[in-house]
C-alpha cells in the first residue's frame, strides 16, 4: 500500500485563536498490480496475431475491403440519385482539371486522366469514407514536377527551348541528345513524354508502398507532426510555386523550368528577362479567361447554397476555347502552345523502372507523408461532420493503393483534394459509389472525347490552375483572426509558407516540422510560473497576476510550474522560483556565512560583545514565509533532471528553514519521485492531493513544526 503523504490528525489550536480545529486525514492509496512482463505480453500478442479461425478471417478481409461492408447494404431508392448527380458533376468538373495538372506534374494531359480514373476506382474498393474524392491534387503534382524535371535533366533531356521550336511539327520526337552515362539504361528506347511518365510512376509507386508500410506497421501517429497551421502554410506556399510555375504559359514563354532551392526566385528573374518574347495571343485568352472564371467562381461560392450543383464554368472555358483556337488556327497563326494530340484508349501495363528508385526514394518520403497526411484529416473531418467513423490505418492503405497500383498504369501520385469533395459532399454524395460515377464519366472522355482538346492553348489550363489556388492564397485574409487566436500558430504558418515558397517545396515542409516542434520546447522552456491566491469560500488557488480579488495566507506561497519539469527548463524552474518568492536560499546561505566570518573576526578584535548585535541585526531580517506549496497540476513528468532539481531546491530551502510541499502530483510524477528516491525518511518533504490540503497543513501546528510524515 502507498501511503501518500497527507498526515493529518486532529488537533486542538489553543483557546483563544478563534477556535479552529486542524483536520488532517491519512490517506491510504493502493496501487494497481503490476502490468505483466514484456514477454508475456508479446507472447500473448503473437498468439492473437497468428491464430486462424473463419471468423477472424472474415473481419480481415472485411476490414481490408470495406466496400464488402457497405455495398451490400446500399439504399438503392435513397443513395442512388445522389450518388450519380455527385459523381457525373466532380466528373465534369475534374476533366479539365486533370489536363490541367498534368502540366504541373510535367506529364501529358492523357496520363492526368488515367490518374484520375483509377484512383476513384481503387479508393471505392478501399476507402473508409464516404465523401472524400481521391484524385489530383496541385501540390503533389507540383512535387512530382519537380523530381520529374529535376531527372529528366540528368538523363540528357534536356533540349534548350530553341531546339525544341524546330521540333513542334513532329509528333512523337526520339531523343537524340542522351548524356553519355545514362546510355546505358535508355539506349533511346523511351521519348521524353514516355520518361517523364517513367519518373513519375516509380516515385508514385515508391511513395504508395511508404504509404501502405506506414499502415502495416501502424505508424499513423507520424500526422500529428503536421498540424492544421503546418499544412495550411505549406499548402500556400506551394501554391506560390505553382503559380510562378505557370505563369510562363500564360505569357506564352518558351523557357526552362527552373527546379531545385530558389526556384520561385529564378523563375521570376527568368520571366522578367524574356518578357519581351511574350506571345500576344496567348496573354490575351488568359485575361479573358481570368475575367470569365474568377467571377463565376466567385458566384458559385456565394450561391451555393441555392445552386442544386455548381456551374462547371470550367469544362464551358474548356470547350469554347478549344473551339476559338481550332477554328481561329491560333497555332499555326501566332505560334500558341496548344495540348496537342491526345490519345484515346489505355495504353499497355508497365512496370516501374526498378533502376530509378534509388534517384527517387528519398523524393517520395515528403510527397507520401503529404498525401496520407491530408486524406486522413479530411476523411476525419467529414466523418465527424456526418457521424460515421474512419479507420486512420485503412485510409493510409487506400491512399496507398491508390498510388501502387496504378503506377503499372502510366499514372501519377494522388491524394484526397479538399475543393473537390467539398464540392462531392454538396452536391448529394452519400457513397463512394459516386467515385464510380466520376470515374465513368472520364472513361467516355479517354475513350471518345480526348482527341477533340488537340487544339487546347496551354495558357487555358495554366489559368485553371491558378484560378483553383484562390482557397489556399486568401488564407492570407485569415491571418488576422489566426493571429488573435494564437500568435504561434501565426508564426509556424508564415515560416512555413515562406520557406516552401522561397526555398522548395520539401525543405519548406521539414522547416515548418522542425519549427513547430521548436515552438513546442520554446513553450515548456520558458512556462507561465505564477502565484496562487485563494478563492474566497472554496477550495480553489488561481493566479494573482490572472484574477483580483484573491488572498494569500500568511507565511505561505504557492507556486506554479506550468510546464513539464525536465532539462531543458529546469534552470529556468529554479530562477523563476527564486525571483517569484524574492528569496533566493543559496544567496542567503552566503550571506549567513559571510555574516557569520565577519562576526568571527569581529570577536577577535573585540570581545565588548558587538558580535551579538551583529548576529541579531542579520537575523531580524524578516524572511516573509516559512512554507513554499509547488502546485504541480501542470507538470506532466519528471526526468532525472528534474528530480534532482526538485531534492536542490528542497534541500536548499530547508537550510534557511522554509518548508517545500508538493500538490497535485499526477501518478507518473509520484512514481518518479519514489523512484528516484526523493523521499528519504527523516525528511519533511510532503505530498498533497490538492493544494488546499497542503496550505491546511502548513498553517496547522506540524506545518509549523515541519513535523516529518511516514513515508
Amino acid at each position: 500500500i502507498a501511503e501518500l503523504n497527507n498526515v493529518h490528525s486532529v488537533t486542538e489550536v489553543p483557546e483563544g485563536d478563534d477556535a479552529k480545529r486542524s483536520f488532517h486525514h491519512r490517506m491510504f492509496l493502493e496501487p494497481q498490480e503490476e502490468k505483466r512482463s514484456m514477454k508475456a505480453l508479446v507472447v500473448k500478442q503473437a498468439k492473437k496475431t497468428c491464430s486462424c479461425t473463419p471468423a477472424k478471417v472474415k473481419d480481415y478481409v472485411f476490414s481490408f475491403l470495406p466496400v464488402l461492408q457497405w455495398l451490400p447494404k446500399y439504399k438503392l431508392r435513397e443513395y442512388l440519385l445522389g450518388d450519380i448527380m455527385s459523381g457525373v458533376i466532380v466528373g465534369v468538373l475534374l476533366v479539365p482539371q486533370s489536363i490541367a495538372y498534368s502540366l504541373l506534374a510535367g506529364q501529358e494531359p492523357i496520363y492526368g486522366l488515367y490518374t484520375s480514373f483509377f484512383a476513384g476506382i481503387i479508393y471505392f474498393i478501399f476507402g473508409t469514407s464516404r465523401h472524400i474524392s481521391v484524385g489530383i491534387f496541385g501540390v503533389i503534382c507540383l512535387m512530382v514536377g519537380q523530381v520529374v524535371d529535376r531527372e529528366m535533366q540528368r538523363a540528357g533531356y534536356d533540349l534548350e527551348p530553341a531546339a525544341l521550336s524546330v521540333l513542334t511539327n513532329t509528333a512523337v520526337h526520339v531523343n537524340t541528345t542522351i548524356s553519355p552515362v545514362n546510355q546505358t539504361s535508355q539506349k533511346l528506347l523511351c521519348d521524353k513524354s514516355c520518361y517523364a511518365i517513367t519518373v513519375g510512376a516509380t516515385m508514385t509507386f515508391i511513395a504508395g508502398v511508404y504509404q501502405v508500410a506506414m499502415g502495416f506497421f501502424q505508424v499513423g501517429f507520424v500526422s500529428v507532426y503536421l498540424s492544421d497551421s503546418l499544412l495550411s502554410g505549406f499548402v500556400t506556399g506551394a501554391s506560390f510555386t505553382i503559380l510562378t510555375s505557370q505563369a510562363k504559359y500564360l505569357l506564352g514563354l518558351d523557357i526552362p523550368r527552373s527546379s531545385g532551392i530558389g526556384s520561385l526566385v529564378a523563375t521570376w528573374i527568368n520571366i522578367f528577362r524574356n518578357i519581351h518574347k511574350t506571345n500576344i495571343c496567348d496573354l490575351i485568352t488568359s485575361f479573358l479567361c481570368f475575367l470569365v472564371l474568377i467571377p463565376t467562381k466567385e458566384l458559385n461560392e456565394h450561391f451555393k447554397s441555392r445552386l442544386k450543383a455548381p456551374i462547371p464554368v470550367e469544362l464551358v472555358v474548356i470547350v469554347a476555347a478549344t473551339l476559338a483556337s481550332h477554328f481561329g488556327k491560333l497555332r499555326e497563326t501566332y505560334g500558341s502552345s496548344v495540348a496537342g494530340h491526345i490519345p484515346t484508349g489505355f495504353l499497355p501495363p508497365r512496370p516501374p523502372d526498378w533502376n530509378l528508385i534509388p534517384n527517387v526514394a528519398l523524393d517520395a518520403i515528403p510527397v507520401a507523408i503529404i498525401g496520407f497526411a491530408i486524406t486522413v484529416s479530411l476523411s476525419e473531418m467529414f466523418a465527424k461532420k456526418h457521424g460515421y467513423s474512419v479507420k486512420a490505418n485503412q485510409e493510409m492503405y487506400a491512399i496507398g493503393f491508390c498510388n501502387i497500383i496504378p503506377s503499372f498504369f502510366h499514372c501519377f501520385t494522388t491524394s484526397a483534394a479538399l475543393a473537390k469533395t467539398l464540392v462531392k459532399e454538396s452536391t448529394g454524395c452519400r457513397t463512394q459509389m459516386s467515385s464510380m460515377v466520376t470515374s465513368l464519366v472520364i472513361l467516355l472522355v479517354l475513350l471518345v472525347i480526348a482527341p477533340l482538346f488537340y487544339s487546347l492553348q496551354k495558357c487555358v489550363l495554366a489559368v485553371i490552375t491558378i484560378v483553383n489556388l484562390r482557397g489556399a492564397l486568401w488564407k492570407f485574409r485569415d491571418l488576422p483572426k489566426m493571429w488573435y487566436l494564437s500568435r504561434v500558430d501565426t508564426v509556424i504558418w508564415l515560416v512555413t509558407m515562406a520557406a516552401s515558397a522561397l526555398v522548395s517545396t520539401e525543405i519548406g515542409l521539414l522547416v515548418g516540422v522542425c519549427f513547430s516542434m521548436l515552438c513546442v520546447i520554446f513553450r515548456t522552456q520558458r512556462p507561465e510560473t505564477p502565484l496562487l491566491g485563494w478563492v474566497a469560500e472554496s477550495e480553489t488557488y488561481e493566479s494573482l497576476s490572472a484574477y483580483k480579488n484573491l488572498q494569500t495566507k500568511p507565511g505561505i506561497v504557492v507556486f506554479r510550474f506550468e510546464a513539464p519539469l525536465y532539462y531543458i527548463n529546469k534552470e529556468c524552474f529554479k530562477s523563476t522560483l527564486y525571483k517569484q518568492t524574492g528569496v533566493n536560499p543559496v544567496w542567503v546561505k552566503a550571506a549567513k556565512k559571510k555574516a557569520a566570518k565577519r562576526m568571527l573576526r569581529e570577536k577577535e578584535v573585540d570581545s565588548d560583545g558587538n558580535e551579538t548585535s551583529t548576529s541579531m541585526d542579520f537575523v531580524s531580517e524578516p524572511m516573509g514565509f516559512h512554507t513554499i506549496v509547488i502546485d504541480c497540476c501542470a507538470v506532466q513528468f519528471l526526468d532525472t533532471a528534474g528530480i534532482r532539481t526538485l531534492k536542490e531546491v528542497c534541500k536548499d530551502y530547508k537550510e534557511i528553514d522554509v518548508h517545500v510541499l508538493l500538490a497535485q502530483c499526477n501518478p507518473s510524477v509520484r512514481s518518479s519521485l519514489i523512484r528516484g528516491e526523493f523521499f528519504k525518511e527523516g525528511e519533511d518533504h510532503l505530498l498533497f492531493h490538492s493544494v488546499h490540503q497542503a496550505v491546511d497543513f502548513a498553517l496547522g501546528p506540524q506545518g509549523h513544526s515541519g513535523t516529518s510524515a511516514s513515508k
